[in-house]
Order: structure tokens, then sequence, then C-alpha cells
């Protein structure tokens, strides 16, 4: 059965400049009121529900949320996402599927943040449950540190004017005209600074300038808890230098993309998994190899998976009868190694083949440039 790797290169961190805030904590967001008027642009957050097991409830430790975004939701839009998966001995989420296929707004990052997730290790779990709520709030009520999460990673473009005016609304000077210029920028080695799986950390760094354009007073605002990145963002910003002019309340976040969380073991069974009856050869060749393709939502947090799936070929080369054998970490990847080999041609025969069995490997190269450094990956906020 022939194998297929999918290798991407993936960035390693970013940084950029943004007005002042308050200070806050990921770990516990403040409620979100839900605005229920159609077609109006809204900043878009998913709230998980508990998570329920057979046997009684799991904890995540932790467990992930999904990336905010922007867009607009019609007041008849699903606003619930409901997923099965199982927790194995190592503690992730594994077989992640969605009962309902229906197509949800903004849903693409509900499934990878619970892949992203742990749970207690040691304590394996089946028929586990966990439903997610979609909160959408105008930008010009949304709470300001989320605004700033979402900048650091912009999935749905850039933050309209009325979002980050509700963030110049927390106060500070930094954005005032005429607004400082950076005369020396300084940054991590980010390469020495330890990557989370399946998540970009970000250390959001305040600071205040002093009249000669030297910082003053700087500190992690909010972040994802990296403490190797919040000690080496502020190392950083205090060897930044600025044109002169004393402000207060500027802003700098550094970020450190996602370390790659490889696919689970795939079983023996699974790997020597055959049709029984089939008749395909097992180095059958391709006259249209397929066009490798990582499912977008788990390149972004650098989660590999594997799909084994069956088919038959007509005597024309064309694939037919696809199924998924099996998928993990979840069933995105059962599915996308079904468009891949649905697309692929195989050379021409005399009757064609039935029971055909290949395993797609979703892989990700490591990045081409782990040293490099930068403005990038979020929006510069509007003058």
């Amino acid at each position: 059965m022939p194998r297929f790797h999918l290798l991407l290169s993936f960035g390693a961190f970013g940084a950029l400049a943004l007005p002042a805030a308050t200070a806050w904590s990921l770990q516990t967001p403040p409620p979100i009121v839900e605005i229920r008027t159609a077609n109006v642009r809204m900043l878009i957050q998913w709230e998980a529900g508990a998570v329920r097991c057979e046997g009684g409830p799991a904890v995540g430790q932790p467990l992930r949320r999904p990336w905010n975004q922007l867009g607009w939701i019609a007041d008849t839009a699903p606003r619930e996402v409901t997923l099965g998966f199982a927790i194995d001995a190592t503690g992730r989420a594994v077989s992640i599927a969605r009962d309902d296929k229906a197509f949800i707004p903004f849903a693409e990052d509900v499934a990878p943040a619970l892949a992203a997730s742990r749970f207690a290790a040691g304590a394996p779990r089946r028929g586990c449950t966990i439903t997610y709520r979609m909160r959408g709030t105008p930008p010009a009520q949304a709470d300001a540190m989320e605004l700033m999460s979402y900048t650091v990673h912009p999935l749905s473009g850039r933050l309209p004017e009325d979002g980050w005016t509700r963030i110049r609304s927390m106060g500070g000077t930094c954005l005032q005209d005429p607004q400082p210029q950076p005369l020396v920028r300084v940054y991590p080695d980010f390469s020495t600074i330890p990557a989370t799986t399946g998540v970009r950390d970000w250390s959001m760094v305040r600071y205040d300038l002093d009249a000669s354009g030297k910082v003053r007073h700087p500190g992690v605002l909010i972040g994802t808890g990296n403490r190797a990145l919040d000690a080496a963002a502020l190392k950083a910003i205090r060897g930044a230098r600025f044109t002169r002019g004393a402000r207060t309340g500027c802003l700098y976040p550094y970020w450190r993309n996602a370390a790659i969380l490889p696919a689970p073991e795939m079983p023996e069974a699974i790997r020597l998994s055959r049709v029984e009856g089939g008749n395909c050869p097992d180095d059958h060749g391709w006259a249209v190899p397929p066009q490798l393709r990582f499912p977008e939502p788990y390149r972004q947090r650098s989660i590999e998976g594997w799909a084994v799936v069956s088919y038959d070929v007509a005597p024309w080369g064309e694939t037919g009868n696809l199924k998924v054998i099996a998928a993990q970490p979840a069933d995105a990847f059962g599915t996308q190694a079904i468009a891949l080999l649905r697309a692929a041609r195989l050379p021409t025969s005399g009757q064609g083949y039935t029971g055909c069995v290949d395993r797609v490997l979703f892989k990700m190269a490591p990045p081409t440039s782990p040293q490099a450094g930068g403005e990038g990956g979020a929006p510069v906020p509007p003058a």
C-alpha cells in the first residue's frame, strides 16, 4: 500500500505594535454579550461547555479555546457545534467527529482546538462529547483584550476601525500624534523558546516611554502563559529605542508558532488493512498522482494526522466507492484523504480493480527559518 506524505513549511514567530488596555487573563474570559442582530459584523467567539464521557465528566488540562474570528452572522445561522471523541492513554483527544455534517459558519477551528487540548494522562475515556456555542459581539462593544487576541492571529482579515477605537478607549497616549517611531527594534532568539504543540503562543508587552524614547515599566499584560516567551519578550522590549517624547500604555506582542503535534500511532491492524476479495496490486502507480493538500485548519495549528482509505478503480483509471477505514486524530483527515484520492487517476487496465487500500499520512515539514525575525501575521493599527 503506497504512503503519501504532506510536507508543509510553517513560520516561527512575529510581532506587532498596538495601543493600550487594562490587564486580563486568557484563562478566565469575561462574559460575552450575544447580539441577535442580523447581518452585523461581529467578533465571533466559541465558548466550550462541559466534557462528558462514559463514566462521568472530564476536565481539560487545558481545554484550548478556538481562535476568535470576524464575520457577519444572520439570525438563522446555527450557533452550536457538538463533537464526539475519545481520550487516549496520553490524555489527548482522538477520534474527533461531528455527527451533524451541516455547514456551520466560523466553526473551522473548533475541532482543531479540541485536538490541541489535553486531559489527564493514564485514564483513557470513551464516548466523550463537548458542545461549543457561538457568541457574537460588535467590535465597538467587545472586550478589548479579546480584540487584541484577534489581532495576533487575524483569521478573518484586518480588525475594523471600530475595533481599534474600542482598544484605544482603554487609555494610554501611545497612539496620539506624533506617534513614537521605532529607532531600534530588538527580537528574541525564537529558536531557543519552547513552542507549545497545537497552539500559537504570544505575549502582549505593555510599556511606557520616557522623554528620550527609552522603554520604562515593561510588563506582560496578557498572553498564553509561555513563561520563556514572556521573559524573552520583556528582555527584547527593554532593548528597543524610539523617537523622543514621553508616552504611556504602548503595546507590542511577540508570538511563537505552534510546535508540531504528531499524529496518534496507527494501530497495526489498521496499518495492515485489506479488503477481502480485492484484486488491487500493492504497487499500482498513478497516471494522475494525488494533489496533496493539508486540511487547512489543522495546518494552522501544526497538527498532523493520517487516514486509511479503501476504493475501487474503473478500467479507465477513475477511483470510486471511496470509504474511510480509519482516520486520526479527527475525521477531517479522512475527508481530505478521500478528496485527494477522488481527484487522482490510476493507469488504465483491462478490468479495473477492487479493494484498493492506501494510507495517507499528513506530515508537516519543520520550519525552514526558525530564527528569522520581523513583523507580520497581524495588521498594523490605523493611525
